[in-house]
Parts: C-alpha cells; sequence; structure tokens
C-alpha cells in the first residue's frame, strides 16, 4: 500500500502499479474520517496506516456502494466499530437492490454490487450534510446514490469515481483505454456528465478520486474531460 499525504488528506492506494484502487483519510482535530474501504483484505493496512498517523479512525463515509470500495466495511466496522455513512440512494444498493425508482433513467445499474452485505448505514446522506470538515454533494450518474465530498478548510475534493485519472482525466463513463473499468461499471453517463460539471462549478483544489493519482490545481482538466464526455455523448447519444 502507498500513502501521499497532503494537507489534512491521506491517499491510501492499494496495487498502485497494477489496478490502483483508492481510498482516503481526512485528518481532523479528534481523529480521521476514513472515505470508502477499498478492497477485501485492506483493513489491516488502512488500521495500521491509522495508527502511524497517530489517529483513531472515528468514522467511514463511502463515496459510493461498489464492492471495490466497501471491500474491507464489514471487517472494518466489527473491528473499529464506528458509524458508517452513505447516501440515502446508495443504500439499496449496499443492500444489494438495483431496483431504479421511476424517475431516473432506466439504463441498467453496472460494476459490482454487494452481495449478502449485513451492515446498515448507520447515518444517510443527503446533499449538504456536513461529516466534520467535509459537505456531502450528490454526483450520481457512476451509481444513482454516488456522493462527492469537499473539504471545507481546503477545498480538496473526493470524488468516488465521478472522475478517474488512471490513464488521463475522464468523466466516469468515458473509456479509457489503459483502464476501462470505472466507465464499464457506470449506470449513466449523461447524469455523469451533469455530475462532473457540477463537481467544475465547485472549483476544487485537488482532485481526490477512486482510480488514480492525486490531481493538484485540476479545474483545466477537468474542463478538458468535460469536454471530451460532452463531445462523445453528443455523437453517440447517452
Amino acid at each position: 500500500m502507498r500513502i501521499i499525504k497532503e494537507g489534512f488528506l491521506y491517499q491510501l492506494t492499494f496495487m498502485p502499479r497494477i489496478f490502483p484502487v483508492n481510498c482516503y483519510f481526512i485528518e481532523e482535530e479528534e481523529g480521521l474520517t476514513l472515505i470508502d474501504a477499498a478492497l477485501p483484505n485492506s483493513a489491516k493496512p488502512i488500521i495500521h496506516a491509522a495508527e502511524q498517523i497517530g489517529k483513531p479512525i472515528n468514522r467511514i463515509v463511502l463515496t459510493h456502494a461498489h464492492s471495490d470500495h466497501i471491500g474491507a466495511l464489514v471487517e472494518l466496522k466489527e473491528k473499529l466499530d464506528v458509524p458508517v455513512y452513505l447516501s440515502v440512494r446508495d443504500s439499496r444498493l449496499l443492500a444489494g437492490d438495483t431496483s431504479l425508482d421511476p424517475s431516473e433513467p432506466q439504463t441498467p445499474i453496472r460494476g459490482g454490487v454487494p452481495k449478502n452485505i449485513k451492515i446498515k448505514p448507520d447515518v444517510l446522506l443527503t446533499e449538504g450534510e456536513e461529516i466534520g470538515s467535509l459537505v456531502a454533494f450528490e454526483t450520481p450518474g457512476h451509481t444513482p446514490g454516488s456522493m462527492a465530498f469537499l473539504d471545507k478548510r481546503t477545498n480538496s475534493l473526493i470524488t468516488g469515481d465521478a472522475f478517474q485519472t488512471r490513464g488521463e482525466t475522464a468523466v466516469s463513463g468515458v473509456i479509457v483505454p489503459w483502464f476501462p473499468f470505472p466507465a464499464m461499471a457506470t449506470w449513466n453517463r449523461k447524469l455523469a456528465l451533469q455530475s462532473a460539471k457540477k463537481i467544475l462549478g465547485l472549483k476544487p483544489t485537488i482532485l481526490a478520486v477512486g482510480h488514480g493519482e492525486l490531481l493538484r490545481e485540476p479545474v483545466t482538466h477537468i474542463e478538458k474531460a468535460i469536454r471530451k464526455a460532452d463531445a462523445i455523448l453528443q455523437k453517440n447519444g447517452a
């Protein structure tokens, strides 16, 4: 596991050279907020990293409920006994429910959907709620209930799979030949593009994604990725 620190943000990357999967610590005065739970067997390295920092993990916040973001959730919950935060909408996905609301695009939910996960979120999130120094934003597209989290102190933004930076900076749903997996797991490209534009409006100073490197001063890169996604969507349709 590789660890990169940027201010209050720690990026923990599993398999960085092969199939990078990121989770994050946000450092608060009283402890750490863990964002996402990476892969199975990641619990011990995550807990060890917190011990090295010297602060307890006080909560687990999930960007969305795909299996590569909740892999160690059960073990972490059992060992840490801390609250789990997830969007109202993706709480259904965590329970294995892939049904869609009548108001939602009727494209199938894709990606690794959990099966037989007995844990339920302790806190159900909607847009604007605050978790320590973080503010929650709804960013549907990759999944119906995907969320991003903005650190008010630094304007760093953790986006889950709304973007990827592995191979190139790309909006969720845009295939990057060197790393196509986030695109293949995207539910609805039109909503993903809308969410990308919403993220651009937040003018983040750091873009922290589920797969790929931290992107510092990312606005120009985000704009370029949006232009490409927009062109593909106009050419091919939603």
